[in-house]
Formats: C-alpha cells, sequence, structure tokens
C-alpha cells in the first residue's frame, strides 16, 4: 500500500507594496476614504507591505525632527487602529532600510536627467517655489520610489491617477536594469483599487482634500475632536437648491457629502437619494455628522491609546523592519553582485 501523499503547501500570495508619507498629525477623510482602508482588506488575498515614507517627508524641506518623529508614530498608530494588523502586514519605516536609499543610487546612475525632470510632479512642485529652489531630492524622488517598490518585488502596486506616471518610470528602470544587466527584477503591475472613494474639500468641493492645500474647515482630520468635526460637515459647503442628489457636475458639495456618507456606512449612493427625498440639506448633513461622530470617535480613542504605548509601537516597528530588511537585503545583494561592488564583509 502506498504512502499517503504529503499536503502541499499552500500557494505563496501575490506581493503587494504602498507606502504613505508621514506629513501630518493626522490622516484625513481623502487618504482613508480614498485609500487606506483598502490597506485593510489587501491584506485578506495579499503578502502585504506597508511603509511610513519618511524619506520622502523632507524632499520639500527638512521638518522639525521632534514633529517628524512624531507623525511617523502616529501615521503608525492610525494604521493599526484602523485594522493593519502587524501579524499579516509587514509594516515598517522606510529610513530603517538603508536598502531603499542604497538601491536609489544605483538606479539614478541608469536614470537619463531628462527623464526625471519630466515628471509631472516635480514640474508642479518645483513650479511653486521657482525651479532654482527645489531640491535634487525632489527631483530624484520618483526614482527613491522606484527603489522602495523593487526592493520587494511585489506583483502589485496600488495607485491613484498621480502616480501612474511614477509607477511607469519604475517599470522602465526595471527593465532597463533587466536588460542590461541580468534579470532581476519584477515589473510591478499597477493595482487598481476597487470603488475608491474621490473625497473633496468641504468648502471647495470642485477640490481634491489635501491636507496642503485644503483650509482647516475644508478637511475632516480622523484625530480631530469628533465635535469639531461635525461642525465641519453642518456647515460644509452645498448648493443651490435642497435636493439631496448626486451629481458632481451640477451639484459637487451635495454629491461629495453623498460621496462620504456611502462610504462610511456602506449605504449606496440611491439608497440615501430615497431616503432624503423631500427631507432637504439639514437632515441629511445632521445624520451625517452623527455618521462621521461614530466613525471618528471609536478610531481616535483606539489611536491615542496606542500612542500611549510607546514601547509596543516600537516592538511592532523593529520587528516589521527585520522583516522588510530580510527581504531588501536579499535583492540588493543580488543589485550589487550584477553591477560589479563588491559584497559587504558583513
Amino acid at each position: 500500500m502506498s504512502e499517503p501523499a504529503a499536503p502541499s503547501s499552500p500557494p505563496a500570495r501575490p506581493r503587494v507594496l504602498s507606502g504613505i508619507q508621514p506629513t501630518a498629525d493626522s490622516f484625513h477623510f481623502g487618504n482613508y476614504l480614498g485609500a487606506l482602508r483598502q490597506w485593510v482588506a489587501l491584506q485578506e488575498d495579499y503578502d502585504t507591505f506597508f511603509f511610513i515614507a519618511d524619506l520622502h517627508a523632507i524632499t520639500m524641506g527638512q521638518q522639525d525632527p521632534k514633529v517628524l518623529r512624531s507623525r511617523v508614530r502616529r501615521a503608525v498608530a492610525q494604521l493599526l487602529a484602523m485594522g493593519v494588523d502587524p501579524q499579516r502586514s509587514t509594516m515598517f519605516i522606510q529610513s530603517q532600510v538603508p536598502a531603499h536609499a542604497q538601491l536609489a543610487w544605483v538606479l539614478e546612475c541608469i536614470t537619463g536627467y531628462g527623464e526625471a525632470r519630466r515628471m509631472t510632479q516635480f514640474k508642479d512642485k518645483s513650479a511653486k517655489g521657482g525651479e532654482g529652489q527645489a531640491s535634487v531630492g525632489l527631483l530624484t524622488y520618483p526614482i527613491l520610489q522606484a527603489a522602495d517598490i523593487l526592493l520587494y518585488r511585489p506583483e502589485y502596486v496600488p495607485v491613484g491617477e498621480d502616480q501612474r506616471q511614477h509607477l511607469e518610470l519604475t517599470r522602465d528602470l526595471a527593465g532597463r536594469f533587466n536588460n542590461r544587466y541580468e534579470r532581476t527584477f519584477r515589473l510591478p503591475e499597477p493595482y487598481i483599487l476597487k470603488a475608491t472613494a474621490k473625497i473633496t474639500d468641504l468648502q471647495e468641493p470642485t477640490a481634491k482634500m489635501s491636507k496642503s492645500a485644503s483650509s482647516a474647515a475644508g478637511i475632516i482630520e480622523l484625530l480631530d475632536d469628533p465635535a469639531v468635526s461635525a461642525r465641519k460637515i453642518r456647515s460644509a459647503v452645498t448648493d443651490s437648491g435642497t435636493e439631496v442628489r448626486f451629481d458632481m457636475e451640477h451639484k459637487p458639495g451635495i454629491s461629495n457629502l453623498l460621496t462620504i456618507f456611502s462610504s462610511l456606512t456602506g449605504r449606496s449612493v440611491p439608497d440615501l437619494e430615497q431616503a432624503y427625498d423631500g427631507r432637504g440639506y439639514g437632515d441629511f448633513k445632521k445624520d451625517l455628522a452623527d455618521a462621521v461622530v461614530d466613525f471618528v470617535t471609536p478610531f481616535r480613542d483606539r489611536t491615542l491609546e496606542l500612542l500611549d504605548d510607546v514601547a509596543r509601537l516600537d516592538a511592532i516597528l523593529r520587528d516589521g523592519e527585520e522583516r522588510a530588511a530580510a527581504v531588501a537585503q536579499r535583492t540588493l545583494a543580488d543589485v550589487y553582485e550584477r553591477v560589479g561592488f563588491m559584497a559587504p564583509s558583513r
């Protein structure tokens, strides 16, 4: 009688990598509803690597060191509070894995100056302060971003419209290196987030909700006092008339609020339109304010609780750093060998 076959190991899950900059004391609804809540869902089916991009945070000028360190911890605490699980995801700080900067140098040396200068974000950001004031770090930001990605050889990278050009550069550099030396990098594919909510400014509903561009009244921060968030909803700009109807072209204010309400509660926009038919903006905004408070209150409480336990946060980050560095160093060793660098002595 033959021996039973040994059980096969489960297939490796495809890897996904994404990062966020610690450029504010709190994430806002645009961050959360637009992308970050999807990170939690990605854990179900993917091998997820999430990092805090503190190297990128200084491309537009050095922040106060204490503030930057505080914001890194606050970002980590918020990710944990929203459901990122350090047992299922590798969560780490970019600057604590030196391979990011090491690979970026190699990639810079196969990137044309004109190629880097054509990046849309460099053109946009340098135009604001004048190109003479733009740092070399801002110019090479997309190349560091390519290194961030290629180190972990992910199958997919979640991208928004403003990052598509950077992912294309990443794929170009990966292919160029593979052709010039030896196949080393996987060419990552864009992961298009499903049902991504596009959240706009509460006071300028035709503009994206943004920490750098929105006024204080136009942005809902997840760590705001819940009563402040409720007031911002009640004072949000709406449109002429009183009909609660989704129409981004003619009614951008109420359409943005419908998107927020739907995203927070899981109720469809048509269902909300029907529920508030004939009731006007007042009832709608009052109920939305209540929904916002119901969401941000436990989130804020959980985040502040995590921030009170610095030792736990740092332990999670040490573990993430070790796991990320193990993967990154294997990739960097392949790159160094193929470029012709001497292997490190230790």
